[in-house]
C-alpha cells in the first residue's frame, strides 16, 4: 500500500475544492452580456422616466397627492398581476416574452411622451408599462440559470445586483439635471429608446429557445399554472423558507421609506435636510454593492449557504441601535452594515434555483417578486404611519427587532433544510 504524505488524506477521502466563478468568466458569455447590458440600459431609462413623470404630473396638477399617487402605481401592478402574468415566461419562449414586453412598453412610453396626453391616460399607461415588467423580469430570471451554470449564476447575479444598484443611484442623481436640460417629454422619449435598444440587444445576443411548457392542445391555463406555482413554492419546506428569506427585506428596506423625516430629526444645521436624506438613502445601496462583491468573490458556495442565516440577521441587527438616537455618521455606518448583510439574497436566490424545476422557474420567480414588492410596500406604509406617532428612530429600531426575530427563526429552519442543497453544490 502506497504511503501518503503527512497531513494528506487519500484521494478518495478528499473533497474537491469548490470552484468560484469570476466576473470575467461571466462577462465573457455573450448571452449574459446581452441580458446584463439590456437590463442596465432599460433600468437607467426607467429611473429618468420616474423623475420625469413626477415633474410632469406635478407641473400639470400642482398636486403632491396626485404626484404621489402616480408614483404608487409603480408598486401596484406587479403585486396584482405579477403572479398571473409571470406564467407567460413558462408558457412561451422566454426570449420572445422579453422582446414583446420591450416593444410594447416602448410604444406605451412613446404615447406618454406626446405633449398634452390627459392625466388619466398617463395613469393607465404607467400601470400598463409597470405591469409588463412582471413577465419580462420573470422570463429574464428564469433564463439566467440556463445561461449561467453552477457558481457562474451567483457571480452573474451579484454583477447584475451591483449594476442595478449603481444604475438606480446614477439615474436618480442625474435625473434632475437631465430633465432640466431635456424637459420631461424628451426624457420619456429617451426611456422609450432604451426599451427599443434593450430589444435589439436581446435579438442580437440571446439565442432562441423553445417554450418549457408543451405548445400542444394540452397547454394548461394561466390560472392553472399560477395555482400550481403557488403550490410548488409554498408546499415545499425548503422553497417556503427561501421565499420568506427573500421577503425579509420588508423589514430592512423600511428605513429608506422614512428617510426624509429621519433626516429632519438628524438636522443640526450643518447640512441641508435634502443632503442628509440623500446620504441616508444611498447608505443601504452602498452596503449592498459592497456586500454582493465580497460575498460572491471571496466566500465559497457552500459557506454562503451555511452563513445565510447569520447574514440575514445582520441586515436587521444594526437597525436596533437606532433606538439610541446616534448621530448621522453612526447611522450611516449602521445602514451600510445592514446593506452588506443583504448579500445573503444571492445565496438564497442560488438555492431557490437549485430547488425549482427549470420548466416552473418563470412562475416561481414571478410569485417571489410580487411578494417582494408587496412586503416592501406594506413595510414602508406601516413604517410611515408609525413614524407619525412614535418618530422615525423608534420605528427603525422596531423594524430591526422584528426583522432580527424573524431572521433568527428562518435561520433555524434553514439549518434543517440546507444539507441537500450544499451536497448539490459539491457535485456541480
Amino acid at each position: 500500500m502506497a504511503a501518503t504524505k503527512p497531513g494528506k488524506l487519500p484521494g478518495k477521502h478528499r473533497r474537491p475544492a469548490e470552484r468560484q466563478a469570476t466576473y470575467g468568466e461571466v462577462i465573457a458569455i455573450k448571452e449574459f452580456r446581452a441580458l446584463w447590458l439590456g437590463q442596465g440600459l432599460s433600468l437607467l431609462g426607467d429611473q429618468l422616466a420616474q423623475v420625469a413623470l413626477a415633474v410632469l404630473v406635478f407641473n400639470r396638477t400642482q398636486s403632491a397627492l396626485a404626484t404621489a399617487a402616480v408614483y404608487a402605481l409603480t408598486y401596484l401592478p406587479p403585486i396584482l398581476g405579477g403572479p398571473l402574468l409571470a406564467g407567460l415566461a413558462d408558457r412561451y419562449p422566454r426570449r420572445r416574452v422579453m422582446l414583446v414586453c420591450d416593444v410594447v412598453r416602448a410604444l406605451l412610453v412613446a404615447i406618454m411622451a406626446i405633449p398634452g396626453t390627459p392625466f388619466w391616460a398617463l395613469c393607465v399607461l404607467v400601470f400598463m408599462v409597470v405591469l409588463l415588467s412582471a413577465p419580462f423580469s420573470a422570463a429574464r430570471a428564469a433564463l439566467l440559470p440556463e445561461i449561467l451554470e453552477g457558481d457562474k449564476y451567483v457571480a452573474g447575479s451579484a454583477l447584475q445586483n451591483m449594476t442595478n444598484q449603481a444604475v438606480q443611484m446614477l439615474g436618480f442623481a442625474a435625473g434632475g439635471a437631465v430633465i432640466a436640460g431635456l424637459g420631461p417629454y424628451r426624457a420619456l422619449a429617451l426611456d422609450c429608446a432604451t426599451f427599443l435598444a434593450s430589444a435589439l440587444i436581446i435579438v442580437a445576443g440571446v439565442s432562441r429557445r423553445s417554450a418549457t411548457v408543451s405548445a400542444d392542445g394540452g397547454k394548461p391555463s394561466m390560472w392553472t399554472m399560477t395555482s400550481a406555482g403557488a403550490k410548488l413554492v409554498f408546499g415545499d419546506r425548503r422553497l417556503r423558507t427561501l421565499v420568506l428569506f427573500a421577503w425579509l427585506c420588508g423589514f430592512y428596506v423600511l428605513p429608506e421609506g422614512i428617510a426624509v423625516p429621519y433626516a429632519a430629526e438628524l438636522d443640526d444645521g450643518s447640512l441641508p435636510v435634502p443632503v442628509i436624506t440623500g446620504l441616508l438613502m444611498a447608505a443601504m445601496p452602498t452596503g449592498t454593492v459592497l456586500g454582493a462583491f465580497l460575498f460572491s468573490r471571496f466566500v465559497n458556495p457552500s459557506t454562503r449557504l451555511k452563513t445565510m442565516g447569520w447574514m440575514a440577521m445582520l441586515t436587521c441587527a444594526p437597525l436596533v441601535v437606532c433606538a439610541m438616537r446616534p448621530p448621522l455618521e453612526v447611522v450611516l455606518v449602521l445602514w451600510v452594515l445592514s446593506g452588506v448583510g443583504g448579500a445573503y439574497q444571492l445565496a438564497a436566490n442560488a438555492a431557490f434555483v437549485q430547488c425549482v424545476p427549470p420548466e416552473r422557474r418563470g412562475q416561481a420567480f414571478g410569485l417571489v417578486q410580487s411578494g417582494l414588492l408587496a412586503s416592501q410596500g406594506v413595510g414602508i406604509l406601516i413604517g410611515g404611519a408609525l413614524a407619525q406617532v412614535l418618530g422615525p428612530e423608534p420605528v427603525v429600531a422596531l423594524a430591526g427587532v422584528a426583522g432580527l426575530s424573524a431572521a433568527a427563526i428562518l435561520a433555524i429552519a434553514w439549518t434543517e433544510s440546507r444539507t441537500e442543497i450544499i451536497a448539490k453544490v459539491h457535485t456541480t
